[in-house]
């Protein structure tokens, strides 16, 4: 389990169905996606797999090489479809909150195309401390490390990845794809029902290690 006491207070969260619910807005995107392309897109299925990068979901609908260019059109396309549609998980707000009224940095590792990430942000008056963008399970460590992040907290087991290989604390909250018992099963090391426990669990750990 990963200490705080060797090193200022990071936190590192996920973005989607961490911080926000994108559902509506993705699946919108989805859907405008569809017919411009005139591909068929299960947009109410392809939403409930949200976590690993966008490729993998449109690798169900698109030859292989057409992935490039669908992905190229969908980012270009999000702004106008996905941003007002989507919502902040409860105790979003406040989680980072808590994080920056401990003296610490909130920051969002996300498998997300950044500058979209950063419109939900914006949106959403989320006041992260930092923002990175492009990152997915093991890969999410790069920053996790770069920021000093000793806790990761994420909704998929992508992120429970993400947070071990960093040797950060992963804190899970099954309120996305993957429920709690699959994100103990990943090696979480704590899982909380949702982001409104995360303020009262932050300032227990932060008194444990900090003693």
């Amino acid at each position: 389990m990963a200490c705080m006491t060797s090193r200022p207070l990071t936190v590192g969260f996920d973005l989607d169905m961490t911080l926000i619910d994108s559902r509506p807005g993705i699946r919108a995107a989805y859907l405008a996606l569809s017919a411009r392309t005139d591909t068929y897109i299960d947009a109410d299925l392809a939403i409930t797999r949200l976590g690993p990068p966008l490729e993998v979901e449109l690798a169900h609908w698109f030859p292989e090489d057409h992935i490039p260019e669908m992905a190229d059109l969908y980012r270009e396309m999000y702004p106008t479809h996905a941003i007002t549609g989507t919502l902040a998980m409860p105790g979003a707000r406040e989680a980072v909150h808590a994080v920056q009224a401990a003296g610490g940095r909130a920051i969002v590792v996300t498998a997300k195309y950044e500058p979209n990430a950063k419109l939900h942000l914006t949106h959403l008056r989320i006041d992260a401390d930092e923002l990175i963008g492009d990152l997915w399970a093991e890969r999410k460590a790069h920053a996790l490390r770069e920021h000093g992040a000793s806790v990761y907290v994420g909704d998929h087991t992508g992120d429970v990845l993400g947070a071990r290989t960093a040797a950060a604390l992963s804190v899970a909250v099954p309120t996305g794809p993957c429920d709690a018992e699959e994100l103990r099963a990943a090696g979480a090391d704590v899982v909380l029902r949702d982001l409104t426990e995360f303020p009262a669990w932050l300032a227990d750990h932060y008194r444990s290690t900090s003693a």
